[in-house]
């Protein structure tokens, strides 16, 4: 926290179930701010102190905490509440009267618009002390996008047509995303969502729901370019958190030959990631796995393996999913055999396919390789229990969205502008790992998600 001279300084062992303040005192304790405080302070110099820096820089972050809309709804709470001022580090002899002025409070966040650097780096400290805590934290990744509408109006609507507005956001833009699916009778649906404002890609944790990187784009920005991004800057930044990562999980909308490979071949982690319908001929029915074979294996877009007896091939159509047996990383192949043979059941043609072949006790085996279509054939492959359960991680960041919205703040705000957006956003997510953080060093890690959870110590 940004320490205050003044007042006692806090410990660990301070924390009890003394009032609602203890959420805000355990951000504070947990948050590695002190780069940040000591480059504002260098920034005012010698200039007027009347609003000291570490107090307004705890008042800010009482502000996410507490879930202040405005600011102006901030100076409220903090002329009301004498506890919380002193808890931010205000002289407690002025009362009221130390709040800073609306002014104050504006040409402060204009300062730290220009050391973005220094709260990212903030953000990215939390993570590195986190991951000394979590030993399985990055293991399990996912990504997506999250629409974050400007407070601020556009230059011009969706028909291009100028509006005249002082309000105007001129870095935002419009964005819109479709959201299809099918209903229990079986008929399609299909939803489009629009807003003008901003986009926040998030790479998450997926078990213990927390931020690992981001990036705040225009609303128009595509989802599917930012995964690989993602990635490099969690590399970059936290190499050995990287080296964890087995697995990263997207919905289709991330669906690209690039993203299902390059994790895999660059990082060595597994892409979860659904696949959207790109056969136009003969959409759906499956097609010859190995075209120059006598024998018959088939698959689908969806990468199920089949096969077909040969009698089954003169006249019946009947279809057999193979028996999926593992994935072979030196062969860098899926491996499949006999559905027969796994199952013990009957097939007419068993015998006549395994005439030819040279077939062990186990039937007929095949490998496939992942070189036969890369964007169908995954490392861990689709359409099994395994590949389904990484898949349904991925609403994990529909989770931390939700609390972005509802805890931090995005859902009423007054922002306008990129770099103010990517402030906030930075903050708030640095606020949440520092809110994680705390828990977990006083023996509450079943609650490093919550925001409103009493703050007791362990027993």
């Amino acid at each position: 926290m940004a320490r205050i001279p003044q007042t006692p300084i806090f410990s660990w062992e301070d924390i009890d179930t003394s009032s609602d303040l203890d959420r805000l005192r355990l951000v504070l304790l947990a948050l590695p701010d002190e780069p940040v405080v000591v480059a504002l302070e260098k920034y005012r110099g010698r200039g007027r102190d009347d609003y000291p820096v570490r107090p307004t820089w705890n008042a800010l972050v009482a502000g996410i905490v507490f879930q202040h809309e405005t600011v102006a709804s901030l100076r409220r709470e903090l002329r009301r509440n004498a506890e919380l001022r002193a808890m931010c580090g205000f002289d407690i002899h002025l009362g009221a009267a130390a709040v800073p002025s609306d002014d104050a409070f504006s040409r402060f966040l204009k300062v730290l618009l220009d050391n973005l650097e220094l709260l990212d780096d903030m953000f990215h400290q939390l993570v590195e002390q986190l991951k000394e805590h979590l030993p399985e934290l990055g293991r399990k990744l996912a990504v997506d996008g999250k629409a974050i509408r400007s407070f601020g109006r556009p230059v011009a609507d969706e028909d291009n047509k100028r509006l005249d507005d002082r309000r105007r956001d001129t870095d935002a833009d419009w964005g819109r995303k479709t959201y299809q699916g099918q209903r229990s009778d079986g008929t399609q649906w299909e939803r489009t969502s629009r807003w003008f404002g901003y986009k926040l890609h998030l790479l998450v944790d997926s078990v213990h729901e927390l931020p690992l990187a981001f990036s705040v784009t225009k609303a128009s920005h595509g989802d599917s370019p930012e995964l690989l991004k993602l990635l490099d800057d969690l590399d970059e930044r936290h190499r050995d958190l990287r080296q964890r990562a087995e697995e990263l999980s997207a919905d289709k909308g991330y669906d690209t030959t690039d993203n299902i490979v390059e994790p895999w071949d660059t990082y060595d982690i597994k892409p979860l990631i659904d696949i959207r319908a790109l056969w136009k001929e003969d959409a759906g029915k499956p097609r010859v796995l190995f075209g120059d074979r006598a024998d018959v294996f088939l698959y689908d877009e969806k990468g199920q393996v089949y096969c077909q007896s040969p009698s089954e091939r003169r006249g019946e159509d009947e279809l057999r999913e193979l028996f999926f047996c593992g994935f072979e990383k030196d062969r860098q192949a899926l491996k499949y055999r006999c559905p027969a043979a796994a199952y013990e059941s009957s097939c007419p043609g068993r015998a006549e396919c395994e005439a030819n072949a040279n077939v062990g006790p186990h039937g007929r085996v095949i490998r496939v390789p992942l070189s036969k279509d890369r964007r169908i054939f995954t490392p861990i492959a689709r359409r099994t229990p395994k590949w389904k359960r990484g898949y349904a991680r991925r609403t994990a960041v529909e989770r931390v969205n939700s609390r972005i919205d509802q805890v931090l703040g995005f859902e009423q705000h007054t922002i306008r502008g990129k770099k103010k957006m990517t402030v906030r956003i930075t903050l708030a997510l640095a606020v949440m790992l520092a809110m994680a953080l705390g828990r977990v060093l006083i023996g509450q890690k079943d609650e490093l998600r919550s925001f409103v959870a009493p703050v007791e110590r362990a027993a």
